[in-house]
């Protein structure tokens, strides 16, 4: 037993999402920082939601909208299983 507990290694698709430029340290911090993290990520993604409505109009507000189907029925599907 040594002295020095190593960290885990994180999965190869976390270790691709936080080396992301544009939000991979907000990813980071929500997910291993403060509560607060959460908060500021999902403001950043209803902001850019709300920034791609402003430039493509309608369909930047419904695309992602459709978009999110598949998850939401991931999500629901993963409840359900307990």
């Amino acid at each position: 037993m040594s002295a020095i507990e190593m960290p885990r290694r994180l999965p190869i698709w976390q270790r691709l999402l936080i080396t992301i430029f544009l939000f991979g340290r907000k990813v980071r911090d929500a997910a291993h920082g403060e509560a607060a993290g959460w908060g500021f990520a999902a403001a950043a993604i209803i902001g850019l939601w709300g920034c791609s409505a402003l430039l493509f109009g309608l369909p930047g507000l419904y695309i992602p909208a459709v978009a999110m189907v598949p998850v939401v029925f991931l999500i629901l599907i993963l409840i359900s299983r307990g």
